[in-house]
């Protein structure tokens, strides 16, 4: 009998009501979520670079979890995660350095997001909408934020097993649906989020071999799915329940606010920084041409606002530098505008697809303006030329980093544009050892077309002489 076995009888059968409220209460007793305001688990596992795919559309890259910590602050609707992280694969992207590990932090409380580097704190308000997701979708938190949006209640079974199916949005954040067992135990979430390149994505985190850690009942194994590829994977070894800690945002991030610096690199050509991602603008005889729309729509808003302002002409072309989803971000925001957007030919179906997802649970600028997206591919080279300015949009080839992969290059100012081929390090750094492999392939693809460069205007870091990059390089 289903409903016995879900300890609920339906409507008029007894004298438990059928409700999801009554089910929640079951979970939230069942899991010890009752009084739990903090939680910390920690493990170590496997994670995916969801966006950072070599091939567009392609697997996302692996990663090695040396060690994981998250303390999640129910109270203060925030957590903290901790990471020590390496590559697993060569190839693709990512923030991860080729080789050696990488620790990093990341940080959510209420509205605002930031990752913790050293002592700085910088706000990742690109986060935010996935970090919130996050916690939310945790198998307490779950239970938490359906007693909260209204939770709609189904009972069904699955490989002969009774489930209890509980439904919720949280209105602009996402819609999420959690599967419990007949203990009450939440086994499964799916739900959908906003995302700033493919306008939502799906995702779906198993929860598996409970325990009793301490009264709290959590898994020792999670398993996270976004677009039914694998991202996350996590064996748990520790969990302690009202950790004496609190997740609160610094003054910085509370504070912080996109700007959008406006740098004169030659003649009708501006280098816009002000985040951790930066664009070109290039004046053309009667329009603007951007490099680069990148993170998500209120950056890159305020971005392309910038840039039709400086000479006083609208943004018709936008080149992007690769499909990965940190650089691509703001393309919706682009095609809102109506410029064409230029991307690599092989990653323009990956695009294509991408762009035709609406986003519905938060309306981004491109559902809103109700415009058509125009999609261009470029081969190995692409020229604009007015009379006035000529533009050389070339592919890099065989790098480790995309395998659609552009630069630009402007010859009559022998700027060179490029993202993630070169960062440049710290004014005086010595130059990596071995040699990094994404700065050499850049140099080779230099030489190989024959390009005069004098400067670079990387779209990550500082504007540096070219000199710099063969310095990297061990190029006299």
């Amino acid at each position: 009998m289903l409903c016995a076995a879900l300890g609920a009888s339906a409507p008029g059968a007894g004298a438990q009501p059928y409700d999801a409220q009554a089910v929640l209460k079951r979970a939230a007793e069942a899991m010890g979520a009752n009084g739990l305001n903090t939680l910390r688990y920690a493990g170590s596992g496997s994670a995916w670079a969801f966006g950072q795919a070599y091939q567009p559309g392609g697997a996302w890259p692996r990663q090695n979890i040396h060690s994981y910590a998250r303390l999640v602050d129910y109270a203060h609707a925030g957590y903290r995660e901790d990471i020590v992280r390496s590559r697993a694969e060569p190839g693709g992207g990512g923030p991860l350095p080729l080789a050696g590990e990488q620790r990093v932090s990341q940080l959510l409380s209420g509205e605002h997001a930031w990752n913790q580097v050293g002592p700085a704190a910088l706000p990742a308000p690109v986060a935010l909408p996935a970090r919130i997701h996050e916690l939310w979708t945790t198998p307490h938190g779950v239970i938490l934020a359906a007693m909260r949006h209204r939770a709609a209640l189904r009972f069904t079974q699955e490989n002969g097993r009774p489930v209890s199916v509980i439904s919720f949005t949280a209105p602009g954040r996402y819609t999420a649906t959690a599967y419990l067992n007949a203990d009450h135990l939440v086994e499964r979430v799916e739900s959908r989020l906003p995302h700033p390149l493919l306008g939502e994505i799906s995702s779906s985190i198993t929860y598996a071999e409970y325990r009793d850690w301490d009264g709290v009942r959590f898994p020792a194994r999670i398993a996270q799915r976004h677009e039914g590829q694998p991202v996350f994977e996590l064996d748990v070894n520790e969990v302690k329940a009202n950790v004496a800690a609190a997740v609160v945002a610094p003054d910085n991030v509370r504070g912080a606010v996109e700007r959008i610096g406006v740098e004169r690199a030659a003649p009708g050509v501006w280098y816009l920084t002000g985040g951790s991602h930066h664009s070109v603008a290039i004046e053309m005889k009667d329009h603007m041409i951007v490099v680069e729309s990148p993170l998500y729509d209120a950056r890159a808003t305020l971005m392309l606002d910038a840039a039709g302002k400086l000479a006083g002409k609208p943004v018709r072309n936008v080149v992007n530098s690769h499909h990965h989803y940190d650089h691509a971000g703001g393309l919706r925001a682009a095609a809102s505008i109506g410029a064409t957007l230029h991307v690599h030919a092989r990653a323009r179906p990956f695009f294509a697809r991408a762009m035709a997802v609406p986003a519905r649970i938060a309306p981004d600028a491109l559902a809103k303006s109700r415009r058509a997206v125009q999609l261009s591919g470029v081969g190995d080279r692409q020229v604009f030329d007015d009379g006035v300015r000529k533009v050389e949009v070339h592919a890099i080839a065989e790098s480790t980093h995309a395998s659609a992969f552009l630069m630009v290059y402007l010859p009559a100012e022998k700027l060179l544009i490029e993202a993630d081929a070169y960062t440049p390090l710290a004014a005086g750094a010595p130059a990596p050892k071995p040699v990094n492999a994404n700065h050499a392939n850049l140099v080779a693809n230099v030489e190989r077309l024959g390009l005069a460069v004098e400067r670079i205007l990387p779209l990550h870091g500082r504007i540096v002489p070219y000199a710099e990059l063969l310095r990297m390089v061990g190029t006299p």
